[in-house]
């Protein structure tokens, strides 16, 4: 019997998100040395890069109402901490200027990011940025990776590539390959 792992990936509002069906399948793969349960977030914004239905039954996909629906009153579940505990790892692939922006500043006004901000600096959490080469160039972007580097955030470095709007250059998302051997290395390690 494969040993278990729980993966929590997020998916914010960059094109790249139309990966993620492929990313579950490829972290469902039975090849892989580990099975993984999984779980993933979206942003309001991702919802426009795919059609949930195309995601596995059997993967739960978790929306800001959820935060809500699960807590009434003191002593209720709280779904981004649960979730930080649940996960033994998180993936945030894609994310987007948008969002790294939010998560370097320490906001936390959606599902995704309280999941960030409350997450345990002991387990892994790497981000796979995803944005244009003119939003990826701007001297911010690499300032924003760094501080959550800094963090002990692992980043997943963007290719250069023609982009969806038809420029060429930084700021695609790594190939979805890349990002599932990344991850599945992180488990031959200790956790």
């Amino acid at each position: 019997m494969k040993p278990e792992r729980n993966l929590l990936i997020a998916a914010t509002g960059s094109v790249a998100t139309i990966k993620m069906v492929q990313m579950i399948s490829e972290f469902s793969d039975d090849k892989l040395p580990y099975k993984f349960n999984i779980k993933v977030i979206i942003t309001e914004h991702a919802k426009h890069f795919f059609e949930l239905e195309e995601v596995p039954e059997h993967v739960p996909i978790l929306h800001n109402r959820d935060e809500w629906l699960t807590w009434n009153k003191r002593g209720d579940p709280v779904l981004h901490i649960d979730l930080g505990k649940w996960a033994d790892i998180m993936l945030i692939a894609p994310l987007s200027a948008n969002s790294l922006a939010k998560i370097a500043s320490g906001i936390c006004d959606n599902l995704m990011l309280c999941v960030v901000r409350a997450w345990d600096l002991e387990k892994p959490l790497f981000f796979a940025p995803a944005m244009n080469t003119r939003m990826y160039d701007h001297p911010i972007t690499r300032e924003q990776i760094d501080k959550l580097i800094k963090w002990g955030y692992k980043e997943i470095p963007c290719i250069s590539k023609t982009l969806m709007c038809g420029d060429t250059g930084n700021g695609a998302m790594a190939e979805v390959s890349t990002i599932v051997s990344i991850v599945v290395g992180t488990f031959t390690m200790p956790l």
